[in-house]
């Protein structure tokens, strides 16, 4: 499966709510306003997308829209 910027901002903005065009590679994720929760879900709607699995300490590792596509492209490597 084919990990592209548009599919996973299309998960973002569902998930977050938040403005389309604010949803760029270097975008911090609580810049789009994301909490804690809204973190967590974010995961599992990514994990559901791509049917992969995103250990805890990975998911803390995630703070900007590029690091859900490099992770995201690793695990499917």
């Amino acid at each position: 499966m084919e990990v592209n910027f548009e599919k996973v901002k299309s998960v973002i903005v569902e998930k977050l709510g938040c403005d389309p065009e604010m949803v760029k590679p270097e975008t911090p994720l609580l810049d789009l306003g994301a909490d804690s929760l809204d973190a967590v879900e974010l995961i599992m709607s990514i994990e559901e997308e791509y049917n992969v699995e995103i250990a805890d300490d990975e998911a803390e590792a995630i703070k900007t829209v590029q690091d859900v596509l490099d992770l995201v492209k690793k695990k499917l490597g």
